[in-house]
């Protein structure tokens, strides 16, 4: 049998953009900061240089969910935050309406939508339609596009159907962190029309 592999653990220091080490020919690097690369040596040559690089972080994948909200102001100043705090992309899912699931409402909504999310997240936004149940729509896409956390866009509590089908807590059993957003709710007062 050829030799035993030898675990030989580096951990490089904060800040470190590039760093070489000798090591055994068979060899692993672990680390503690999520940055780092992980690469496993095995050098036929013999030589045991292992190179760690830093590279960034991928970016966080999250899932905008949203429909008659999908431009409203507090939406947007959402984006906007969580755009600042890492990197990230987005993308708006629209659930087609569930009055009339064959209308070209929900892509209408994207269309209006998505230069004024470009524009608060600060690059690219994907937009997709889904399912006429919230629900079945955010799970679909959640399967299909490795999403890392969802924001959900609301009409004010007394008017959300979302709401009232406890939407965001049926969402977050999807194992996914779940912001809610709710849009502002006019101070003044509905009259009857005369």
């Amino acid at each position: 049998m050829g030799r035993r592999a030898t675990p030989f653990v580096i951990f490089p220091a904060a800040g470190s953009a590039l760093r070489s080490h000798q090591a055994p020919a068979h060899s692993l690097l672990v680390s503690r900061e999520p940055r780092v690369h992980l690469t496993t040596l095995d050098s036929a040559a013999g030589d045991g240089t292992i190179t760690t690089a830093m590279t960034p972080p991928a970016p966080t994948r999250v899932l905008v969910v949203a429909h008659q909200t999908a431009a409203t102001p507090r939406l947007l100043d959402g984006v906007r935050a969580r755009a600042r705090r890492s990197p990230c992309t987005f993308t708006l899912l629209v659930p087609r309406p569930y009055w009339d699931p064959e209308t070209e409402a929900a892509a209408a909504t994207l269309e209006l939508a998505i230069p004024l999310l470009h524009e608060a997240a600060g690059g690219h936004v994907e937009g997709i339609v889904g399912d006429s149940d919230p629900f079945v729509a955010v799970q679909q896409a959640v399967e299909r596009g490795g999403f890392d956390e969802i924001i959900i866009s609301t009409l004010p509590a007394r008017v959300s159907r979302w709401l009232r089908r406890d939407l965001p807590h049926r969402v977050e059993a999807l194992g996914l962190p779940v912001t809610v957003v709710t849009a502002q709710q006019s101070e003044r007062a509905v009259s009857d029309a005369r």
